[in-house]
């Protein structure tokens, strides 16, 4: 999940926050460069800039960063087949960010970087899976609805052992999403691993995946019924103007799915909330220094009795809305424990071709829980029988929040 103020552009899992490039970033070199010629200028601004990051340092650091230059001079000039130096860098990068132990932080190579910038467009070649790491393992967080994945039948939860051919151990998040990712009738298989199943191979025609973040519809006796996807930069916008189409319509209570929703830009999250919950937090933002953010509601009231779906596929910014409602008393929870991911991750390029992603924060909810690795308990357990039919198009779990909802706002 990805946090979107004036400092900190935006970003998700799928989508991106931008920050000012790190290149010309340190002291300015414009004045020591401009008047050499130009095809020594980034060379002198460079090691200029290299410099200044040097005399930043510890003595230890120092000493760490001159062991990277030897250890690549003797790879290059040593090892038994012909490297390219800037391979070498990137390596290293990668090592780097792979040693913080963290899923969420990764160094995004060129490939990466430009299928992610892709996605702010709103579509991208691939399966329809939103993926993240639960007890070490690759898992999938959600199948995006009406996507190759979700036609397939997987589910949240589901563990990825194998991308075609190539074992997840130890695979970075992010270079998963990229082998998974690719051009519009081309083919990947998956081996997935179901709780108390054997695992199965998935054969999947990757298509163009479009985005769409908001539905909804009137079910009965006033009950409006919104779907969210997930949180892109429209959401709350578009969750605004629905929610206004079905108050037309006579929606007196209401029904938000966030199933199987991965998550999003915290600041749509907000908006949402902001729709829903009474004055006060929403969800505050714990940086590495400690400092707070808090985001709040200014609504006065909730409008109407309210019920929200939640389950293992509920993740990040859908579980602040999850957790600002619970907290705030401003709805039943109906559904699983969600997913339990409470971090906020930061989009830095390092130049116009690659960046590192990397988690800068944690969220709590109103009532100062953290939620990371935890997940959201519902306030009403209803889970989806493992031997219902698909073909039935039964939805137990959404009988069982209208059954809530009724409660909360009988009929008259």
């Amino acid at each position: 999940m990805l946090l979107k103020k004036n400092r900190i552009l935006r970003f998700f899992i799928p989508l991106v926050l931008i920050v000012n490039l790190v290149i010309g970033s340190a002291p300015v070199y414009a004045e020591a460069v401009k008047n050499q010629p130009e095809s020594t200028q980034l060379q002198t601004a460079t090691v200029m800039e290299v410099n200044y990051y040097m005399s930043q340092m510890n003595p230890e650091e120092l000493a760490a960063t001159l062991k990277l230059f030897r250890a690549m001079q003797v790879v290059k000039a040593q090892y038994v087949s012909s490297v390219e130096g800037v391979n070498l860098v990137n390596g290293s990068v990668k090592g780097m960010v792979n040693a913080l132990g963290d899923p969420y932080s990764v160094y995004m190579d060129p490939k990466m970087y430009s299928e992610l910038l892709l996605e702010t467009k709103g579509s991208f070649g691939g399966v329809g899976i939103v993926l993240g790491v639960k007890d070490k393992m690759l898992t999938v967080v959600a199948p995006i609805e009406g996507t190759p994945a979700d036609a397939a039948g997987i589910q949240s939860g589901d563990t990825i052992l194998r991308i075609d051919t190539q074992d997840t151990k130890d695979m970075a998040l992010d270079e998963a999403v990229g082998k998974i990712r690719g051009k519009e009738g081309s083919k990947v298989t998956l081996t997935l691993q179901r709780a108390g199943q054997e695992p199965q191979e998935y054969t999947l025609t990757r298509d163009t995946i479009i985005l769409k973040t908001v539905s909804g519809k009137m079910l009965k006796d006033g009950m409006g019924y919104i779907r969210l996807s997930m949180f892109s930069e429209t959401t709350g916008n578009d969750f605004a103007a629905k929610m206004s189409e079905l108050e037309a319509q006579g929606m007196t209570s209401l029904i938000l799915d966030l199933r199987n929703n991965p998550g999003g830009l915290i600041d749509q999250s907000v908006k949402v909330a902001g729709l829903l919950v009474p004055k006060g937090p929403i969800v505050s933002v714990i940086g590495k220094d400690g400092v707070r953010e808090t985001f709040e509601s200014t609504l006065d009231k909730p409008l109407h009795p309210l019920v929200v779906l939640i389950n293992g596929g509920s993740a990040s910014a859908s579980e602040i809305v999850a957790g600002a409602i619970q907290d705030l008393n401003a709805g039943k929870l109906v559904g699983v424990k969600s997913f339990g991911k409470g971090s906020v991750q930061r989009l830095v390029p390092l130049d116009k071709t690659s960046a590192l992603k990397i988690t800068i924060a944690e969220y709590r909810t109103p009532k100062d829980r953290s939620i990371h690795g935890k997940g959201i308990d519902p306030d009403v357990v209803a889970e989806v029988p493992k031997d219902l039919d698909p073909t039935l198009k039964q939805d137990p779990q959404l009988d069982k929040a209208i059954e809530v909802l009724k409660e909360m706002a009988p009929t008259k």
